[in-house]
């Protein structure tokens, strides 16, 4: 090997030793700092949903396959409805899960266990009835308000949907006993099935509008939607409802669906989280809401959802981050996985290498140390000998032995390999042997 390679190699390695322990410290720390803050999100979550054929049901799998573009796995999780996604948010059966505000209790304790991601979209209470019960027990085929209900056969959905217990609350603010009711609590579908069957006079559920059940029964002959006319009215009395009006002919222009507009009461449903969820999960889930939700809608008009507002527990500072600024900078421009890695990190990185920067100026004394400690440490053997034939009151060292002994250190100093930066202190060494030599011979 040329002695030019073989002295820069040398060096290097040199260097690389005494560095060596901050680059090991350093890595060290951010290995513990990466393990306390946990930058990566878990590749597979869980997403409470709703009913087959709700609009839970069909906005999960939409955000199924948004996240599956960032390897992130989302089961979805069907379920009874809002009250019973949110046992699973508490019990830990889910990470996330759509609940629909006022349809659950939600307590003080909820405040610290969960966390919203923002209000997605407006879901109306839809009340269909049929024209012939309304013509049988009202004598007029429509209804004008819930008294006109007064001995019908009512289906108000399961109670792990919320909505038994927020028509309950409608009823009682009308003074309406629920015994002069003939409630029937049976799933969505089946309820269905059993109304447009005759065997139920009236049908209540919570959806938004592209539920393929709300499309289906807006445009089914002899089935009618009340008007809630003090729809304005429930708002104030309840801060979880809002006034909504469907407008004329949006289900079906050609054909005038509805003939004129509809007012309803509708409650917003907001994305809520476990407080254990991994942050950069709630990042995502904020951010994708934004893309599925900012379109306009029978109810809402575009970039009007989804919304800080009309939260019952209190918004992730991720959800309004993503909510109110987009996507982060990095993630603009780098993968997700390094973008949500740096961003997660960059203050505990800056700190490492803040800590890091004073030390490394110990690397250069010490590398200069290593090297001449390779040329000071043979000095010692050369006082030895020196001192040997100069020490009074000593035994004699014949001189050709002391010799001798000079001879193998100066051939073991042959062998020292030094960087050309420092071969002035081995040729220093090598010219100190040589002059204990002849101090030898002199006085031998």
């Amino acid at each position: 090997m040329p002695h030019n390679i073989r002295y820069t190699l040398l060096s290097l390695r040199d260097l690389l030793a005494s560095i060596g322990p901050f680059v090991l410290l350093t890595l060290l720390l951010l290995a513990l700092t990466y393990w306390w803050l946990d930058p990566n999100p878990p590749k597979r979550v869980v997403l409470a949903t709703g009913p087959a054929q709700s609009a839970y049901d069909e906005f999960g799998k939409r955000y199924a396959q948004a996240l599956a573009r960032y390897g992130i796995t989302v089961e979805l999780l069907p379920s009874q409805g809002s009250s019973a996604n949110l046992e699973l948010l508490r019990t830990g059966q889910a990470d996330l899960g759509f609940v629909q505000g006022g349809s659950a209790d939600i307590g003080y304790d909820d405040e610290e266990a969960i966390t919203s991601l923002g209000s997605l979209f407006v879901e109306p209470l839809w009340l269909f009835y049929r024209e012939d019960s309304a013509q049988r027990l009202r004598q007029s085929p429509t209804i004008q308000s819930l008294g006109d209900l007064v001995g019908w056969r009512v289906n108000v959905g399961t109670p792990g949907s919320g909505v038994p217990r927020l028509f309950s609350t409608l009823l009682d603010v009308n003074r309406i006993d629920r015994q002069q009711l003939q409630l029937s609590e049976l799933e969505q579908t089946p309820a269905t099935v059993a109304f447009l069957d005759g065997q139920i006079d009236a049908i209540v559920f919570a959806s938004a509008p592209e539920s393929l059940m709300v499309q289906m029964l807006l445009q089914s002959p002899g089935v009618r939607l009340l008007n809630f006319s003090q729809s304005e009215a429930y708002s104030r009395r309840f801060g979880y409802l809002t006034p909504v009006v469907m407008p004329q002919g949006v289900v079906d222009l050609s054909k005038n669906i509805p003939e004129t507009d509809m007012h309803l009461v509708a409650s917003t449903t907001s994305l809520l989280a476990g407080a254990k969820t991994h942050p950069a999960i709630l990042q995502l889930f904020a951010q994708t809401a934004t893309g599925l939700h900012s379109g306009g809608s029978w109810f809402n008009r575009a970039r009007e959802y989804p919304s800080l507002e009309h939260s019952e527990v209190p918004i992730s500072p991720e959800a309004v981050r993503a909510i109110k600024n987009g996507p982060p900078f990095l993630q603009r421009y780098l993968p997700f996985w390094l973008a949500n890695l740096v961003e997660r990190m960059w203050l505990a990185m800056g700190l490492i290498l803040a800590l890091a920067l004073p030390l490394s100026r110990v690397v250069p004394p010490l590398y200069t140390f290593r090297i001449r400690s390779r040329v000071f440490r043979w000095y010692a053997e050369l006082r030895s000998i020196e001192q040997r034939f100069t020490e009074p009151g000593g035994a004699p060292v014949p001189v050709d032995e002391l010799v001798e002994q000079l001879d193998r250190l100066e051939a073991r100093v042959e062998q020292v390999v030094v960087p050309l930066s420092y071969t002035d202190e081995l040729y220093a060494l090598r010219s100190n042997i040589g002059l204990v030599r002849k101090k030898l011979l002199r006085q031998g």
